[in-house]
């Protein structure tokens, strides 16, 4: 069984906790009501007006005049969050952080030690609320996705345990968009089709959604029958390093796909080097507004974990895809492969600039040393600085 354990309201919830004044109350972190800052995230008392991350500080305040707009304190979020994936640790060394606020846990082998799923999912629940104050949402399932679709049913605090031999029953009734990769676009065009529910997937022939939707449709009809072979893999043994984007429109404009890509190289790149591990392989995702997927590769001459080799490969691959897939664009990503050890030698070539490799390489620690103490948003490339600003 795999547990997926989801904070509620994570950074509102911290705030609220150490401010006992705010609990109650529609806490807003980050945005502002004037000026162009974004809300970083929101209470459950300022979701019911709507409010919710990523939307502008602004729209929020005036969705609720009466919301109180804090400055997110995003070193301290992360030590919460450590603090978190210690309590995760008594359980299981196999965990896959999503980010800060959830992770998935696999608990084969651990049921002689700490007892069934459900045991360990209750306890870990109840440590998180005596040590740390805060509440988490559990979902436990014999698939991945399933785990987190069933976190987020009953949130806040929920726990939702399902069975292998109630998938079918669990899935078949929700809504297309809890299937991961299913947006408000993408519901959409299923809806065309009168697919609503994830029991109107199952019962399509696998060939015909493929052949409405590639490998998205194949994708789909698989989690929708409940076949979902991933398991949980953490940072450290992955064979693969990735970040991803699925836009709320569809975008065609080059400067900010370039930004985009820009922003994922440097998510990859610095988890490469917080796992000691360098690169040969950089790939691009790229996924039109039809949603027919492509990918490109390219094979570098010596593994790196340079932010600017990553970056040089990324964009140029982004370039290609854009001369021979000009439509919009649904979501782009970023992936590392054919990963080694960071103490794997680089071979430089024959125009290779010592000095300016060695800058590199400095201004890659420095990044990563503000970014853990700050946060990612903290220092980044002018390369992104579009992409990030929204």
């Amino acid at each position: 069984m795999i547990l997926h354990v989801d904070m509620d309201a994570f950074y509102a919830s911290i705030e609220q906790r150490d401010h006992p004044e705010l609990r109650g109350r529609p806490v807003v972190v980050g945005g502002g009501k004037s000026g162009r800052g974004v809300v970083s995230a929101a209470s459950y008392e300022a979701r019911r007006y709507g409010i919710h991350s990523a939307m502008p500080g602004r729209r929020a305040a005036e969705l609720c005049p009466h919301a109180v707009f804090v400055r997110g304190r995003l070193q301290h979020y992360a030590d919460v969050g450590r603090q978190v994936r210690e309590i995760f640790a008594r359980y299981t060394p196999i965990i896959q952080p999503l980010s800060l606020d959830e992770a998935f846990l696999d608990l084969a082998g651990t049921e002689r030690l700490h007892g069934d799923a459900a045991k360990v999912g209750h306890e870990i629940k109840q440590a998180i609320k005596d040590e740390l104050a805060l509440t988490a949402s559990v979902g436990i399932a014999p698939r991945k996705f399933v785990a987190k679709i069933a976190s987020d049913l009953e949130k806040p605090n929920g726990f939702v345990v399902v069975q292998e031999h109630e998938l079918n029953r669990f899935l078949d009734p929700l809504p297309v968009s809890r299937l991961w990769g299913v947006g408000q676009v993408g519901a959409r065009r299923l809806a065309r089709l009168g697919l609503r529910t994830i029991a109107d997937i199952r019962r399509q022939d696998a060939s015909k959604l493929q052949s409405h939707f590639g490998d998205w449709g194949q994708h789909l009809w698989k989690l929708a029958n409940g076949i979902d072979p991933r398991g949980v893999v953490p940072d450290r043994v992955a064979k693969q390093i990735s970040h991803e984007r699925t836009f709320s429109n569809d975008q065609t404009e080059d400067e900010l796909l370039h930004a985009v890509v820009c922003h994922l190289c440097e998510q990859t790149a610095m988890r490469l080097r917080r796992h000691g591990r360098k690169s040969s392989t950089v790939s691009l995702k790229y996924r039109r507004e039809d949603f027919r997927t492509f990918t490109r590769s390219l094979t570098l001459e010596s593994p790196t974990d340079s932010t600017q080799d990553i970056l040089q490969a990324a964009v140029g691959l982004l370039q290609a895809m854009r001369e021979s897939q000009p439509r919009p664009v649904r979501l782009i990503g970023v992936s590392l492969s054919s990963l080694v050890g960071a103490d794997t030698p680089y071979q430089p070539s024959l125009f290779d600039d010592p000095d300016h490799r060695d800058a590199e390489r400095r201004l890659d620690q420095v990044v990563d040393q503000l970014s853990e103490k700050l946060g990612d948003r903290s220092i980044y490339r002018a390369a992104s600085h579009r992409w990030r600003r929204r």
